[in-house]
């Protein structure tokens, strides 16, 4: 497959890394939604079901969107978070993928996502990107381990770009990555919010 210079900003760390990492304080958790109002810093998300949770960010909350990358601007070396689907056939299907500067500190991993019974999470580094009959398999490695997923045509791929709390505007979607205070406060240091029509997949 033909390479295309692929060329990403150095954004703060926390940006940069994957939807996986999590501060250490606190029980992780994912909030999914549209933004209903950011009040100073406490933001209070709408999710799909009608549920509002109020998260209080932090004073130096990290603020990220997505841009649209191509497949071609995937390439060996390059470090991938990815959500997949197992499907029936015991493979892992991609269902988006996303391109970051610079693998993260623990090499990558791979885990159980919350979008489904049988998604899954890699972090990882490519290795080979190969066609198949069901699109391109991307072979990669993570720290103790290696794995394959299939990205389909209509999959999208995107990369992360830094954005800012101005950002955070009622309507949009956002992805908070967020962690669940023994009293049961909701707070957050860094998200994804949705910005020209691009929202968060994961």
């Amino acid at each position: 497959m033909r390479a295309l210079p692929f060329v990403a900003a150095a954004f703060a760390v926390l940006v940069a890394i994957p939807a996986l990492a999590q501060a250490p304080a606190g029980t992780p958790a994912r909030i999914r939604g549209t933004i209903e109002k950011l009040d100073g810093h406490t933001l209070t998300v709408k999710a799909k079901d009608g549920a509002t949770t109020t998260i209080a960010l932090a004073d130096d909350v990290k603020v990220a969107y997505l841009v649209k990358k191509r497949l071609s601007d995937i390439k060996a070396g390059d470090f991938l978070a990815s959500t997949g689907m197992k499907g029936t056939d015991g493979k892992i299907h991609a269902i988006e993928v996303r391109i970051f500067p610079k693998a993260t500190p623990d090499g990558g991993r791979q885990f159980a996502w919350d979008l489904g019974d049988n998604s899954v999470m890699t972090n990882a580094t490519v290795g080979t990107v190969s066609e198949t009959p069901n699109g391109p398999l991307v072979h990669v490695k993570f720290t103790g381990g290696e794995s394959e997923y299939t990205i389909g045509k209509d999959v999208p791929i995107l990369a992360s770009a830094e954005g800012n709390i101005g950002m955070l505007k009622p309507g949009a979607a956002v992805f908070v990555i967020a962690q669940k205070q023994s009293d049961g406060k909701i707070t957050s240091g860094r998200l994804y919010v949705e910005k020209d029509g691009v929202k968060p997949p994961m």
